[in-house]
């Protein structure tokens, strides 16, 4: 499968955005898909899940400010994020959860102004 994030870009503290995750064939077989972010100089790390049931998971920085879909119909997976912080300025990933080392695609760059 291949996964091409896009949606990302540069806005102020406080506004949104919606990424989006498109997968090159179906997803409806991967029980759990999740945003990823990297910091520039951090590890990698989980930012969202979503299960085929729709159960939701969030690291705890962004509970309350993101929020995390799946369109299997679409092979789509969103991440809104609003409330956005200088903190979450990465490039952000789609992948299964666990991961699968050759879903990774580009990312797509978040860039959050102060």
């Amino acid at each position: 499968v291949q996964l091409q994030a896009s949606g990302g870009g540069l806005v102020q503290a406080g506004g949104s955005l919606r990424l989006s995750c498109a997968a090159s064939r179906s997803i409806v077989n991967i029980n759990a898909m999740g945003w990823y972010r990297q910091a520039p100089g951090k590890q990698r790390e989980l930012v969202a899940t979503i299960t085929n049931r729709g159960r939701t998971n969030y690291v705890d920085s962004v509970k309350g400010r993101f929020t995390i879909s799946r369109d299997n119909a679409k092979n789509t997976v969103y991440l809104r994020m609003n409330s956005l912080k200088p903190e979450d300025t990465a490039v952000y990933y789609c992948n299964a959860d666990p991961v699968f080392e050759n879903y990774w695609g580009k990312g797509t760059q978040v860039t959050v102004s102060s």
